[in-house]
């Protein structure tokens, strides 16, 4: 039986520690902090626009089972917001306990509080990896799942500081590289004014912080969308992580959705100013508490690596989530985990990996997010199943649909089907 170890516990991460554990392998996976999910603690959206398409592929493909339990902790279902339709929201408060449950009846291993900080290679091959505590683990294939953002010198040097978000660098300290530490030379994102970075689209509110009208309206809609007076209008759109979302009614407008909190739809927004519309007199944030000056900095660190998800230059490395290329968001790091986890193992048993064809957008996606890391300009374009470039091409290419029936027929002629079940 194989070893893997899977360094980082957000979507990715998790995806990654459940489809290797299910093909057999032993599994461990090491979490910076003390909770599981990253940046899906403060997130909750699925199956808006070509995200509907990809989830029905890998619930077809037999790697669906995080999308299902998304699916049952939903708060509500086929929202639509600018930009956006079919969505679902799920819980933020549900969903990580029920993932760690999850996890753990498929008999994962997880160790929180434990940050990688030195590896052992021989030649081209991780031997083990060293956390802060001087704990060593050992395994015959690595997943790096660390993600791209942060620390807080990043935060501090491309954005507005440390704004003090879910990622709590303070307390467990910053995100850090496995391919970075096993030499491996990584990019990082451009934005349209040739800086680096982007910066995280959305913060989370107390919902009990908004007046009585717009919570109700908040519990039964799922949505609300509030006018801004033009004086009071000034996020700039182009500082966006989630580029989907950069459309002017994310500046027009105060765009909540209920994921158990609101999630205000914008990267900041100056508290002062907020409280002068009606409704929100006293808002409070719960994520980032600094949201009123900033956001978190991210896609410092992308990885080379071929469509496999295997780290150019490390044999025994894969990766997934935001570490594959400028892919945001939690379906897209749930669909390059689940291939990571399945690749995993027949490494281990040297055995042909994996590479999803084209004709399915998943695969369509995993090969477009590569190609770009090698052309000039790639990196600064951000790319998602939900919107902005990539949703554009999806959609010129035939791969988007939300015809279950048609989805399931074209994951079986590209002989696909049930491929992560067995």
């Amino acid at each position: 039986m194989g070893h893997v170890v899977v360094i980082g516990g957000g979507w990715a991460g998790c995806a990654a520690a459940l489809e290797a554990r299910r093909d057999g392998c032993e599994v461990v996976l090491l979490e910076r902090t003390d909770m599981l999910l990253g940046t899906g603690l403060v997130g909750g959206i699925m199956r808006n626009n070509g995200r509907y398409t990809a989830t029905e592929e890998m619930i077809a493909m037999g790697g669906g089972s995080l999308f299902e339990l998304c699916d049952t902790y939903a708060r509500h279902h086929d929202i639509s917001f600018p930009g956006h339709d079919h969505a679902t929201l799920y819980d933020i408060v549900k969903v990580p306990p029920a993932v760690e449950k999850l996890l753990i009846d498929h008999g994962v291993k997880i160790h929180y509080q434990e940050r990688v900080r030195k590896i052992k290679m021989d030649n081209q091959r991780i031997q083990y990896v060293v956390s802060d505590d001087g704990y060593c683990y050992d395994g015959d294939v690595f997943i790096d799942a660390t993600g791209t953002a942060g620390g807080i010198n990043n935060c501090c040097k491309y954005g507005n500081g440390c704004c003090m978000c879910i990622i709590r660098c303070p307390a467990f300290g910053g995100r850090v590289s496995i391919a970075g530490l096993a030499g491996v030379k990584e990019k990082a994102a451009m934005r349209s004014d040739g800086s680096i970075g982007a910066m995280s689209g959305s913060c989370k509110v107390l919902k009990e912080s908004l007046g009585k009208v717009l919570q109700d309206e908040l519990n039964e809609r799922g949505v609300v969308i509030i006018p801004v007076p033009k004086a009071l209008q000034e996020t700039d759109l182009n500082i966006k992580t989630c580029q989907q979302y950069a459309l002017p009614a994310y500046r027009e407008n105060i765009i909540l959705l209920d994921t158990g909190h609101g999630k205000l739809m914008t990267p900041y927004f100056p508290l002062e100013k907020l409280r002068q519309i009606p409704g929100l007199e006293h808002i409070r944030y719960e994520d980032p508490y600094a949201a009123g000056v900033g956001n978190s900095i991210r896609y410092m660190a992308i990885t080379p690596r071929n469509n496999f998800l295997q780290v150019e230059g490390v044999d025994n490395l894969l990766c997934a989530g935001e570490k594959i290329g400028n892919a945001i968001g939690h379906t897209e790091a749930i669909c390059s985990g689940v291939l990571a986890g399945y690749n995993a193992n027949r490494l281990i048993d040297g055995k042909q990996m994996l590479e999803i064809p084209r004709e399915l957008a998943v695969g369509d996606f995993i090969a477009v997010t590569g190609q770009v890391l090698k052309e000039k300009n790639g990196l600064q374009y951000k790319y998602t199943f939900s919107g902005s470039v990539y949703f554009e091409h999806m959609k010129q290419k035939g791969l988007y649909s939300t015809d279950i029936s048609e989805i399931q027929k074209r994951v079986e002629q590209v002989g696909m089907k049930g491929v992560f079940s067995f």
